[in-house]
């Protein structure tokens, strides 16, 4: 493009981020036309509805359904897309990629699935993909770990990445509410979609580990490589008990680095209190990185909703100025060949609740399951006992422990006739 020449932008959604993405690029057009050294137009845009009613203050000449308007349209340089889902996304990503445009996404879903791919063609036809936005909103992370801590090798990520269950979680543990009443009032506050399985089932989660853990190990974690488990299971009675642990419970994604292969899960833990990261709360997002230059860092803020237009921005200003400094795409380097290495191969400890026959002899039969699997106890504490039912509840704490091992123990407990329930099965990450 010639010097001082107008960078055209094409919006793919206008929705909550995309209406943030048209009223900055209106609104603050002089100041962005300072920043990159030329002015930046917004040119199309591709909506559902167009006779729906907005407040973006978008001319409604510049809106189509037709997303063949936006992505052929010749004279545009960026093409952002916040519609969300994998398709059609991935094919409009895709599309224009192809054509030569940089690209602008909050889609982690396609970057998840795709990433390394897009990434790919997006260096064969000179651009570049941008997806600051994907993960944590408005928490930078995404640049940092493609520039920032490039020269590190990083060793293992752990983040809060969701910050509906963290919502929601917080005020189990804080209000001492059952999960359905902290879900409702996630709901009733806009936190929580009608169906929340998205976040609740750890999906969400998984995306963005994924993306996280594929730049940091300069590989392609996919999200059916990560283990999941969500946070339905999880009771008030469980909080009460981490805490008087020791112990707060988060929703917590890990990759972890070594010997040449990764680890990645998304599952409900226990965290030490001291820690960081048990101090991350409501709707709050945070990722915990180290690598052998750098050492620990935390990275926290809040991650959802309208803040991830400035994340967005954030990328659509850099690509812009790439484009007027006909600046090349930064390296993307990828190892091809790095394992996965199976859940059943963990070692951590493990918090065990269960209902028992309260009765004498009952303790001995279940060291001995504990015992014959080589996981060894920490503590047993009897919480509660119904005197009605001759039960008692256990909450058993484990030593160092592998995952197959422990796994094989709650199955031949649960065999047991003086077990009632297996209530509760949490790992502690820390």
């Amino acid at each position: 493009m010639a010097p001082g020449s107008a960078i055209n932008v094409g919006l793919l959604g206008l929705g909550v981020v995309g209406s943030g993405v048209a009223s900055a690029l209106l609104s603050k057009g002089h100041l962005y036309a300072e920043r990159v050294g030329c002015p930046l137009n917004l040119r199309r845009v591709l909506v559902r509805d167009r006779g729906k009613p907005r407040d973006a203050g978008v001319d409604p000449g510049l809106l189509t359904t037709d997303p063949q308007e936006v992505l052929a349209d010749d004279s545009l340089h960026i093409v952002v897309e916040v519609m969300g889902g994998e398709q059609p996304a991935y094919d409009y990503i895709k599309d224009a990629l192809n054509r030569g445009r940089y690209v602008v996404t909050a889609n982690k879903e396609v970057m998840a699935k795709h990433g390394p791919e897009l990434l790919g063609l997006a260096r064969k036809r000179g651009v570049d993909v941008l997806y600051e936005a994907s993960v944590g909103g408005g928490i930078p992370i995404i640049s940092p770990l493609k520039r920032d801590l490039s020269a590190n090798s990083i060793s293992y990520l752990r983040a809060i990445i969701n910050g509906t269950t963290n919502y929601i979680l917080t005020r189990m543990g804080k209000e001492g509410v059952e999960f359905a009443a902290a879900l409702e009032q996630a709901q009733r506050l806009g936190y929580a979609e009608p169906d929340p399985a998205n976040d609740t089932e750890g999906h969400d989660a998984v995306y963005k580990l994924a993306i996280l853990a594929s730049l940091a190990f300069h590989t392609h974690v996919r999200p059916q490589d990560i283990y999941r488990e969500g946070i339905t299971r999880l009771t008030a009675r469980d909080f009460r008990y981490a805490r008087e642990l020791g112990y707060a419970i988060k929703l917590l994604a890990v990759a972890r680095l070594d010997d040449g292969s990764i680890q990645a899960r998304v599952h409900p833990v226990l965290v030490p209190g001291e820690e960081l990261l048990a101090k991350v709360d409501g709707i709050l997002n945070a990722v915990e990185v180290e690598g052998d230059l750098l050492g620990r860092v935390l990275f926290q803020g809040a991650g959802a909703g309208a803040l991830t237009t400035s994340a967005v921005m954030a990328d659509v200003l850099d690509a812009a100025q790439a484009i007027a400094q006909r600046r090349p795409p930064p390296p993307w380097r990828y190892e091809a060949g790095v394992g996965i290495r199976p859940m059943s191969e963990l070692t951590t400890r493990y918090y065990i609740r269960m209902d028992v026959t309260d009765r004498p002899g009952v303790l001995a039969e279940i060291a001995r399951c504990f015992g014959g699997n080589q996981v060894s106890i920490a503590s047993v504490i009897q919480k509660e006992a119904n005197e009605t039912a001759q039960t008692a509840e256990l909450v058993i704490m484990t030593h160092i422990a592998q995952e197959a091992a422990v796994q094989e123990t709650i199955r031949q407990v649960s065999r047991l006739e003086t077990v009632k329930e297996i209530g509760n099965f949490l790992r502690v990450e820390g």
